[in-house]
């Protein structure tokens, strides 16, 4: 996958977190994904229509999704409830719509379909297309998560 198209996606990650979450997160380095079991407790989906068809996930770790939103509301979050998960695709939604602009300013028009959620231990992501699906981990000092971009031109 083509480092323009994925990078609008990791950046707007960072800023969603920084500016929303007030917490830093650390990508590393992206990798093909083989599988599609998630590589976290809480997922969020986003098809993505336009100019090209593909998706967006973001899975959290029980631990960093409840930091995450704990900061946002200013109040300590214990369990995957449905304010949390709300929350979760509220984020990828942020996430989806700052990538998607910058893409636009380069010639890319995308439209966003409305974010699903899944939540368990091991649950699975179908990403839709036959493209290939490029994960992107990323660390916080409260736990993991990873954003999943897949595209077909």
């Amino acid at each position: 996958m083509d480092a323009q198209l994925i990078n609008p996606f990791i950046k707007a990650t960072l800023n969603v977190l920084e500016t929303m979450a007030f917490m830093k997160a650390s990508p590393d380095r992206p990798f093909l994904k083989q599988d599609n079991v998630a590589k976290g407790d809480v997922s969020s989906i986003i098809g993505l229509s336009g100019e090209s068809k593909g998706t967006i996930s973001i899975t959290f770790t029980e631990p960093c999704i409840l930091s995450i939103v704990s900061n946002m509301f200013g109040e300590t979050m214990s369990q995957l409830n449905e304010e949390v998960m709300d929350a979760v695709g509220e984020i990828a939604n942020m996430i989806s719509g700052q990538a998607r602009q910058v893409l636009e300013g380069k010639g890319k028009v995308l439209y966003a379909a409305v974010p699903t959620m899944i939540k368990g231990k091991d649950h699975t992501i179908s990403h839709k297309t036959t493209a290939p699906i490029m994960a992107v981990p990323f660390k916080t000092e409260h736990g993991d998560f990873t954003i999943e971009v897949c595209f077909e031109d």
